[in-house]
């Protein structure tokens, strides 16, 4: 093929996949959505493989490959021209029944020549718990409605009956209305701008176009595995729910020119919601991989094929039906997130050539917060506080983390406005900012995470309810790399008004100053009503390197910028201040001091 012809296929499918994300979210109503980029658009071929990925949500792009497949064979000669497809059954594809793919087949003259997806967080589900995090479902049949694929709009024409079935089935049918029609419109435009670009170079050009693509993107990666080194590398991630604690165990082998991912040793799937099925699992493992090893290189079925995930069945990367899975995006597959993370950054270290690509773990613990209620304009209000989008950056191997950097699943993510969650919920923020002392250690800083704490305010009913999904407080999953540290734990505490019913300080600056009895929690539902506040904080990255090895004055500018407490700076950096200045002999007093501490703790192993 003439590679100017080959190129500009190539930069016209990534335009393709960039108007639909900016129709989706243009149609869009939901701040998940349209302000925290919880979304996928993605191109595949007609056989299901994925063509051409898009950006938001990097998990989606595999399970949405198999989405496209899943329907070709169950509505195999019954795939027409105009049609759209709806599936979000999680041991089909889907990660959660939350997330609903919609994939559409794009024919030219009667023949199928490729499918577009995208997917969203819909605005309910008809779950247990409004917005279908169901930390408490025993089963999948409480987490909501589930389709394993059926067809929402035939030849053109929205079936109406499917529709109404679907709505009936949701709290604010309008909202989960909106959403689909946002993809069905994302869909449509994929659709026309792929059928211009056919019409113009013809069928056969664009498939050979497709082809090489693969192909390219294959060669690529292998001709990269080949120039790292051959290994195998370790992670463990440990959740905990209500004291239980289950743990991922990925085992990463380099051979060559491909790389296996085995989660044997993983924990068996638990009775908590946390689980996820094989599909997901394989979803959360690309999500890191594509932008680590895959940043120059067109996300697509090449970059899969070098590429074998070994998951257990009956484990909690790779559970049974009907095991439920609401909160996997946050729970098991986020730890695959991390764990594959983790390991790739090892790779990537011991590698002279790449070591300056190497990262410790983003943001590895998201908090998945949906609040739910009537709100001030009289209407339900269901939705997550979008903070958690907002993540930290991993230390990288020459620089420190980027303080509420984002997250590495997802490179477009991030927070809504305040004023945005404001005027869609009945609350008040009394603070957002970086949180001090979050970032993991190191030679070089994990970046921080954040904290924020937000009271009713305008409530008709006096308040309202939110979901904690949070796995406990009890183990730090931001893993740091060659010494460096981890990032600082999550936290959610209820802080109870005091009996007065007034809060002292309406405009506390932080946890110590709100007045009232603060109880630790991390997982059910829970009131936010009257003077009643809720306090959130969410993990830093990781850290590179030896913390005690770092340059005083880049401790004492953390100190000055209130990344680092002064506390922090002396007990884990050995950097003791006078003011903001450096007491260099005490410093070096302390860190020889601390030193031999360690020497004595391995002693005693």
């Amino acid at each position: 093929m003439d590679p100017i012809t080959f190129s500009i296929i190539r930069h016209r499918l990534f335009r393709v996949v960039e108007e639909a994300v900016i129709t989706l979210k243009h149609v869009s109503g939901s701040a998940i959505t349209n302000e925290g980029h919880d979304l996928m658009v993605s191109l595949y071929r007609a056989d299901g493989s994925l063509l051409m990925g898009g950006v938001g949500f990097l998990h989606h792009l595999t399970s949405a490959s198999e989405a496209c497949k899943a329907i070709i064979r169950r509505f195999e000669g019954d795939i027409e021209e105009g049609d759209i497809f709806l599936l979000n059954d999680p041991y089909t594809a889907a990660l959660h029944t939350s997330d609903v793919y919609l994939v559409a087949p794009i024919h030219h003259d009667g023949r199928l020549i490729a499918w577009s997806a995208c997917f969203v967080h819909v605005f309910d589900i008809g779950a247990m718990n409004p917005g279908g995090f169901a930390p408490d479902a025993t089963d999948i049949f409480s987490e909501g409605f589930s389709s394993p694929g059926t067809k929402l709009v035939s030849r053109g024409r929205l079936r109406r009956d499917v529709w109404e079935t679907l709505l009936n089935m949701v709290r604010g049918p309008e909202m989960v209305a909106l959403d689909l029609r946002s993809m069905i419109a994302c869909n449509n435009v994929a659709r026309e701008r792929m059928l211009t670009l056919v019409n113009k170079y013809g069928t056969e050009t664009v498939d050979e176009a497709f082809r090489r693509l693969i192909e390219q993107s294959e060669q690529r990666l292998r001709e990269r595995l080949r120039e790292l080194p051959d290994g195998r590398w370790q992670s463990r991630q440990y959740l905990e729910v209500k004291g239980e604690v289950f743990r991922v165990l990925l085992t990463m082998s380099k051979a060559g020119d491909s790389l296996t991912f085995d989660f044997t040793g993983s924990s068996p799937q638990s009775r908590f919601s946390v689980n996820c099925s094989k599909w997901a699992s394989l979803g959360g493992l690309f999500a890191p991989l594509f932008p680590l090893l895959c940043y120059d290189i067109v996300w697509n079925e090449g970059v899969i094929r070098p590429i074998t995930m070994i998951a257990p069945e009956g484990t909690i990367v790779n559970c049974t039906r009907p095991a439920p899975v609401s909160v996997a995006t946050v729970g098991a597959i986020q730890s695959v997130n991390n764990a594959a993370c983790s390991t790739i950054g090892k790779m990537l270290m011991a590698s002279e050539k790449y070591a300056a690509e190497a990262t410790a773990v983003w943001h590895a613990n998201h908090f998945a917060i949906f609040m739910f209620g009537n709100n001030q304009h009289g209407r339900l209000a269901i939705g997550i506080l979008t903070e958690t989008f907002a993540g930290s950056g991993g230390a990288r191997s020459f620089a420190d983390g980027v303080d509420v950097g984002g997250e590495i699943p997802n490179p477009i993510s991030r927070m809504a406005n305040i004023e945005t969650i404001e005027a869609t919920f009945p609350i008040r923020y009394l603070f957002r900012r970086r949180l001090q002392d979050s970032g993991g250690p190191g030679f070089y800083r994990g970046g921080t995470g954040g904290e924020l704490a937000i009271v009713p305010h305008d409530a008709p009913d006096g308040g309202l309810h939110y979901v904690v999904s949070g796995k406990g407080t009890k183990f730090p999953q931001s893993e740091g790399l060659s010494g460096g540290y981890p990032g600082g734990v999550n936290d959610y505490v209820w802080v109870k008004a005091p009996t007065s019913g007034v809060n002292a300080d309406p405009f506390a600056q932080g946890l110590p100053d709100m007045a009232g009895e603060k109880v630790p929690v991390s997982w059910g539902v829970f009131p936010l009503m009257g003077q009643d506040a809720l306090y959130v904080r969410w993990n830093g990255g990781g850290g590179i390197g030896d913390p005690l090895e770092r340059e005083p004055a880049a401790v004492a500018r953390d100190v000055v910028d209130r990344a680092v407490s002064p506390l922090a700076a002396e007990q884990v950096y050995g950097v003791v201040l006078a003011g903001d200045k450096i007491d260099a002999e005490r410093t070096r007093a302390r860190r020889a001091t601390l030193r031999r501490e360690r020497m004595a703790q391995e002693g005693t192993r």
